[in-house]
C-alpha cells in the first residue's frame, strides 16, 4: 500500500472548526484521526472495508479492481470513509475541494456520533483495527503451513455462509439459563387455582396424571434432539460441532467475528446515513460554508440525494424522515389526538409549537435501527408527500415497473427489504437428522420464497464443512420442499412445512 500523506495544517484547522460546530449542536463523538489518501490508496483501503490490513484473499483484489475501474471511467468517486473504532479513523481523498473536505468532516462527525451512541453499535469491538491485523497474521500462518490454495478455498466456503449469523443475539437472550432438572423429581403440571372442596373437579386427578406423563415424554424427546432448540447462529453451531480441522475452525471464527462487526452497519444503513447527511447539511448551511461556497456545496449535495428510478437512496430516505420527525415533534404532530384525527386538512395546519424536535432526533439516534425507524416513522402523510411507490418485476410484460402507490404495500416492501438485512432466516433444526448425523436446516418463511439458485450453490459449501449430507426445509410457492446435498450431488423433494 502506498505511503499515507501527512495531514496538512489547513485541514487540521478545518477539522477543529467543524468539530466545534458539531459539538455546539450536541453531537458527541470519539476522537477522529484523519488520513489524506490519493485515489489509488483510497480504493485499496475501501477494498479492505476501510481497514488498512485484512486477511489475504482474492475477493479484496476483485473489489479493488472494480473500484479502480469505476473511478477511472468516471462512474464513481469515494469522498470519504470512516470506521467504527475508538479513536475513529477517517480518510479524505487528496484533491477534493475545500468545500468537499468540510462536508466530509461534518459527515464523519455525525457518523462517529452515531457509532458511539446508537444502541446497536454498543457491543461492537472498538479496537477492531487490531482485531483485523490479528486475523491477517493468523491466516498467513495457516497459509505458510497448509498452503495458500487450501486456505483461500476454505475461506471461499466460509464467506458463502457469513450471513448465517444471529445479529440480534448480542442484544437478546434467546435461551434462558435453567438449572439442571432433578431426574427423580416428577414433572410438575400447572394447576388451576381452586378452593379445597373444588380441587378434584377443577384439577381432576386422572387429567393431571395424563398431563404429567405428557410433559415427561416431551422432556425425553427434547433430550434426544440435537440441538434441543433451533439455533439461529449457524456459524457458531458449525464452530462448536462440525468435524473440522483447527485451522478450518479458525477461518470460520474469523469470518463470523467480522460478520458480527459489520452487522450493525447493515442494520442501520438508512438511519446512519440519514443522520450524517442531516448534520452535515445543518453544519454547512448554518455555520461552516461561506457565501462563496454555498453554491458548490448545494451542487455536491444534490448528487448525494439524487434518486435513480427504481432504487432506494438511503441518504435521501434517511434525511427526509429525520427532517419530518423534527418538524412533527416541533409542531406536536404525535400522540393520541394526532393519531385519531382523520382530516388531512387539519393535520397540515397542526402546530402546537412544542419545540421537541431536536430532543426526539437524539432519542431516535440512540435507540432505533432501520426496521424500527421505518416501522414507526414512515407514515401515510410522509409517503404521500414524498411520492413513494413499490417497484417490482412484471412477469407478463417482462419489465420492471411501478407496482403500487398504496401506502400499506409500499411500507411492507420497505420493511421486507430491511428485515434481517435482506437475508433469509435460516436455523439449525436437527444435527442428527434421520439418526444418520445429517444436518437439517430450516428456512423460516416470512412471505418471500428462498432464491433457489443461491441455495443450490450454498448447500455444497455447507456440506464441505459438515462433511455429511445437509438438508434445507423451505417453502416454494406455498408448498414445503427439502433441498438436499450429499455424495451424489443436489436433489429436492416435497415435504410438509410446519405451520
Amino acid at each position: 500500500m502506498s505511503a499515507l500523506k501527512r495531514f496538512p495544517q489547513y485541514l487540521r484547522d478545518i477539522q477543529v472548526d467543524i468539530e466545534g460546530h458539531a459539538r455546539d449542536y450536541g453531537l458527541d463523538f470519539f476522537p477522529i484521526l484523519y488520513e489524506v489518501l490519493d485515489y489509488k490508496t483510497m480504493n485499496e483501503v475501501a477494498a479492505y472495508g476501510g481497514f488498512p490490513t485484512r486477511y489475504p484473499h482474492w475477493r479484496f483484489g476483485m473489489d479493488y479492481e472494480q473500484l479502480s475501474k469505476g473511478h477511472e471511467f468516471g462512474l464513481q468517486k469515494i469522498y470519504e470513509m470512516v470506521i467504527n473504532t475508538n479513536p475513529a479513523y477517517a480518510y479524505l481523498l487528496e484533491g477534493n475541494s475545500l468545500v468537499d473536505q468540510k462536508t466530509v468532516m461534518a459527515h464523519v462527525c455525525a457518523h462517529v456520533d452515531f457509532f458511539k451512541n446508537n444502541f446497536f453499535f454498543s457491543r461492537t469491538n472498538r479496537k477492531m483495527i487490531d482485531g483485523m491485523a490479528n486475523h491477517a497474521a493468523l491466516v498467513r500462518r495457516h497459509m505458510a503451513r497448509h498452503g495458500m490454495d487450501a486456505i483461500e478455498d476454505f475461506i471461499d466456503v466460509c464467506l458463502s455462509l457469513e450471513n448465517l449469523i444471529d445479529p440480534m443475539s448480542l442484544y437478546i437472550a434467546r435461551e434462558r439459563v435453567e438449572e439442571e432438572p432433578d431426574e427423580d423429581h416428577p414433572a410438575e403440571v400447572p394447576r388451576l387455582r381452586a378452593k379445597g372442596y373444588m380441587e378434584q373437579y377443577i384439577n381432576p386427578p386422572d387429567y393431571m396424571e395424563a398431563q404429567r406423563k405428557k410433559l415427561e415424554e416431551e422432556k425425553k424427546q427434547q433430550k434426544k434432539r440435537f440441538p434441543e432448540r433451533p439455533v439461529r447462529d449457524v456459524l457458531q453451531f458449525l464452530i462448536q460441532h462440525a468435524p473440522i480441522e483447527p485451522w478450518q475452525r479458525d477461518c470460520i471464527e474469523i469470518v463470523r467475528t467480522e460478520a458480527y462487526y459489520f452487522a450493525p452497519q447493515a442494520m442501520t444503513k438508512i438511519l446512519n446515513e440519514g443522520w450524517a447527511t442531516f448534520w452535515h447539511s445543518k453544519i454547512m448551511t448554518e455555520r461552516a460554508a461561506t457565501a462563496a461556497e454555498i453554491i458548490d456545496y448545494a451542487d455536491a449535495c444534490s448528487g448525494i440525494l439524487a434518486t435513480a428510478p427504481g432504487r432506494l437512496n438511503p441518504y435521501k430516505l434517511g434525511v427526509e424522515l429525520l427532517r419530518d420527525i423534527e418538524n412533527r415533534w416541533d409542531r406536536g404532530q404525535f400522540g393520541k389526538e394526532w393519531d385519531d384525527c382523520e382530516s388531512m386538512e387539519v393535520k397540515r395546519d397542526w402546530d402546537r409549537r412544542l419545540g421537541l424536535g431536536r430532543q426526539k432526533l437524539f432519542q431516535v439516534r440512540k435507540l432505533y435501527n432501520d426496521i424500527t425507524f421505518i416501522d414507526e416513522f414512515f407514515t401515510l402523510e410522509f409517503c404521500l408527500d414524498n411520492k413513494f411507490y413499490s417497484f417490482g418485476f412484471n412477469e407478463r410484460s417482462g419489465n420492471w415497473e411501478i407496482m403500487s402507490r398504496e401506502f400499506r404495500k409500499v411500507k411492507e416492501q420497505l420493511l421486507r427489504m430491511l428485515t434481517n438485512r435482506g437475508q433469509p432466516f435460516i436455523q439449525v433444526e436437527d444435527a442428527n437428522h434421520a439418526n444418520r448425523g445429517e444436518l437439517m436446516l430450516r428456512h423460516i418463511h416470512e412471505g418471500t420464497d428462498l432464491d433457489l439458485s443461491y441455495a443450490r450453490d450454498t448447500l455444497p459449501n455447507l456440506y464441505k464443512v459438515w462433511t455429511r449430507p445437509v438438508n434445507l426445509l423451505t417453502r416454494v410457492e406455498g408448498k414445503g420442499k427439502v433441498l438436499r446435498w450429499d455424495e451424489s450431488g443436489y436433489s429436492d423433494k416435497s415435504a410438509e412445512y410446519p405451520a
